[in-house]
């Protein structure tokens, strides 16, 4: 998976744990599959291998996970 997979934008409201993100962001179905695979190292963060589900993600941060990329958008900044 490299930079010419489309990065989909999900707004969320100040900071958010990787495992709630992969969840809201549709990476992951259950919040239970988010567990397993950030525990499995198939996440990463910017580009690098996450195994902290709890890792607080902020605006511009991209997760990638199963050939798709999500990017956190913080709504409380948006004009």
């Amino acid at each position: 998976m490299g930079a010419s997979t489309p990065v989909r934008d999900v707004d969320v409201a100040g900071t958010i744990r990787l495992g709630q993100f992969l969840k809201l962001s549709g990476l992951v179905e259950h919040g239970a599959d988010a567990k397993d695979v950030v525990a499995a190292g198939e996440v990463t963060v910017n580009g690098r291998a996450e195994t902290r589900r709890g890792r607080q993600l902020a605006g511009g941060d991209v997760v990638a996970f199963g050939g798709q990329r999500a990017r956190v958008v913080d709504a409380g900044t948006s004009p």
